[in-house]
């Protein structure tokens, strides 16, 4: 017998599968152990094939009797064609890491031991919302409803059905961490049913874990609750597929092969012919423009709780010099809230979303720069550890006590994060219990750790970037400061508007939750009257869409036209423009296709090198896709299609 095999390494450009022989019986998913070259590999098993005219090598073992599901193996062929990467780079997302690996089991398995299901209470929205969803006839629906509205209790009333029906659950969350209280009700309400895959397990964990559903009984349903990577789990009876803060940037994946999990759990919910639920209150406006078209939007309007009262948003602006009397980052009337606060007993949470001390070092009298030798980026001062860090490539430098270029002893630190707002804070506040969460957390301090403390308000004042703005509800907590809301909107990107209404939005969910009464949020902006501030603050998701869409359209970005980007590195600019032209010579003349000028990449120089890019946007995503398989391998080239940003 002969087998069409996927192997999980690339053995030549432009290849995806190899024959080998079998003297037993195999089946498509099956995983196998083959030899390739001098390695021995795990490949998935493709297709059966008449005996071919050229010699084969026999495959080594089956690693497991089971085969991958298959649902599974129709999205890792799906994947390859839609996102234009080689099979075996795909497969690789379907198995666990050291999968040929004989491992111990040394840890609690999965599904040992059951609760019985808590019944779940519905108000009369959420009954009407899940009705709702039931009756649309797509398989992916878009579930829209503001912070507070219960989408929670729907996500539980959805996978009771489906547990009922012996079917399994997907609930995906953009990161475990950030989304510890979804995740602890649903252990609370379906007991061991849940297994939670993560990246804080070990490689063996995660092994053993993917085996455990792998290997088990088709009427014995599960709930696997994890980031993008739980939709790839080996469930043999999936019914329902759940995507919790489905506008996250942390379903797309950056590295190869760079995909969308929303796009491969809508192709999988249709290969299954079963729903596919994406909840959040800011969902991508491209994502809602279509669901809209398919009547596939059901809205949750009102907050859950009888109790929840809006809070009330203050703006600040930040050019009235005069509201900033006593402090330069935070305004007189948010230093008062601060202070009431303390003395009451409640919590204040503090947000900027930019992280270090100050984000540019110059020289004010001859204008140099503190540059990364790498990147040729501003390096960020980090003022607890006096020393300049370049937040792209991670190098480090120690603060020079002059100026390299004119030698002048002054220099100046200009801008500000999380580290400085903290180091203010403790000068302003001196008794409060201040904690400040962002990327330089070591794992002793994050959120994750402290969790605990920060919910029962035994830490006064929570300072963070984006890391606390989601998924918190801290029943302490009466006013949430942004210290600068415009923050994100200068990026050059098409996504930064959309990323700063998503996130002012989030950060100003996280009171009037109905926990206290006369909550209250300072927004501080220098542009009080931008569509995307007064939007977020009047939690109009409609008129901003609609913003939005009117510019996405004059301007041929999604969802009106596909997007592909193209960049190329190498070690000298000369090098990069050489190639590049070429490649931008051969897309200018096909007529379905729009490509902008070559541009330098946002992050232009990195440790590999000097990297420029091409924007393509096509309407027609089968166009575009055509267009760049034509294009010649190249190894210093890549392709990202359906990029969610172009920075």
């Amino acid at each position: 017998m002969y087998y069409e095999v996927i192997p999980t390494k690339v053995f030549r450009a432009g290849a995806d599968v190899l024959t080998y022989s079998s003297e037993i019986p195999l089946k498509a998913g099956q995983i196998v152990e083959i030899p390739l070259g001098r390695s021995k590999i795990p490949g998935i098993v493709k297709t059966e094939l008449e005996k071919p005219e050229f010699a084969t090598k026999p495959i080594l073992r089956t690693i497991y009797d089971e085969p991958l599901p298959s649902h599974l193996l129709n999205a890792l062929l799906w994947l390859s064609e839609y996102y234009l990467c080689p099979l075996p780079v795909v497969a690789n997302l379907f198995l666990p890491t050291g999968v040929l690996k004989v491992r111990k089991r040394n840890f609690k398995d999965a599904d040992a031991g059951r609760r019985s299901v808590v019944k779940i209470p519905l108000n009369p929205a959420q009954k009407q919302a899940l009705e709702a969803l039931e009756s649309v006839p797509t398989a992916t629906k878009l579930l829209n409803g503001v912070t507070g509205s219960g989408k929670t209790n729907i996500y539980l009333k959805l996978a009771e059905n489906t547990l009922k029906a012996q079917k399994s659950v997907i609930l995906l969350v953009p990161e475990i961490a950030l989304t510890s209280q979804l995740v602890q009700v649903f252990e609370s309400t379906f007991g061991q049913t849940v297994t939670k895959i993560h990246s804080r397990q070990t490689e063996a964990e995660r092994h053993l874990t993917w085996e455990t559903i792998l290997k088990a009984d088709e009427k014995d349903p599960k709930i696997i609750i994890g980031p993008r990577s739980a939709l790839l789990a080996p469930l043999k009876n999936l019914g329902l597929i759940l995507i919790d803060e489905a506008h996250e940037q942390t379903y797309f994946q950056e590295n190869p092969p760079k995909y969308s999990a929303l796009r491969l759990a809508s192709f999988i919910a249709n290969d299954l012919k079963i729903s596919c639920v994406q909840g959040t209150a800011t969902p991508l406006v491209a994502d809602y423009y279509l669901a809209k078209e398919n009547n596939a939007v059901i809205k949750l309007t009102e907050r859950a709780k009888k109790t929840a009262e809006k809070p009330e948003i203050k703006v600040i602006d930040l050019k009235n010099r005069e509201k900033f009397l006593k402090n330069r980052y935070f305004s007189d009337d948010l230093l008062k809230a601060i202070k009431e606060n303390l003395k009451s007993g409640h919590q204040t949470l503090i947000f900027h979303n930019r992280r270090g001390s100050a984000p540019l070092t110059i020289c004010e009298k001859c204008g140099w720069q503190a540059l990364c030798p790498n990147c040729f980026l501003p390096l960020t001062l980090h003022a607890d550890s006096y020393e300049l860090i370049c937040h792209t490539c991670g190098a480090h430098q120690k603060i020079p006590k002059s100026c390299p270029e004119c030698k002048n002893p002054e220099l100046v630190h200009k801008g500000f994060g999380t580290k400085l707002l903290e180091e203010e804070l403790k000068k302003l506040e001196k008794t409060a219990k201040i904690a400040r969460f962002d990327a330089d957390n070591t794992k002793s301090n994050s959120l994750d750790a402290l969790y605990d403390e920060v919910k029962s308000g035994d830490i006064d004042i929570i300072i963070g970037t984006q890391t606390i703005a989601k998924g918190l509800d801290l029943p302490k907590l009466k006013t949430v400061g942004v210290v600068q809301a415009d923050a994100g909107l200068s990026l050059p990107d098409y996504g930064a508007e959309e990323k700063t209404f998503q996130l002012l939005s989030q950060v100003i969910g996280r009171v009037g939750r109905g926990h206290l009464k006369d909550t209250e949020v300072f927004i501080q902006t220098y542009q009080p009257d931008h569509p995307v501030i007064l939007n977020a603050i009047s939690e109009n998701y409609d008129d901003f869409s609609d913003y939005l869409l009117k510019k996405r359209k004059k301007a041929a970005f999604p969802p009106f036209y596909y997007l592909a980007k193209l960049t190329l590195t190498y070690k000298t600019e000369t090098t990069v423009l050489k190639h590049l032209k070429t490649y931008y010579s051969l897309l200018k003349s096909d007529k379905n296709l729009k490509i902008s000028a070559m541009t330098p990449a946002f992050h232009e120089r990195t440790p590999r090198g000097y990297t420029w890019q091409i924007v393509i946007k096509s309407k027609n995503r089968k166009s575009l896709v055509n267009a760049l398989k034509k294009l010649p391998e190249n190894s210093n080239l890549h392709l990202v299609l359906d990029p969610p940003s172009l920075i």
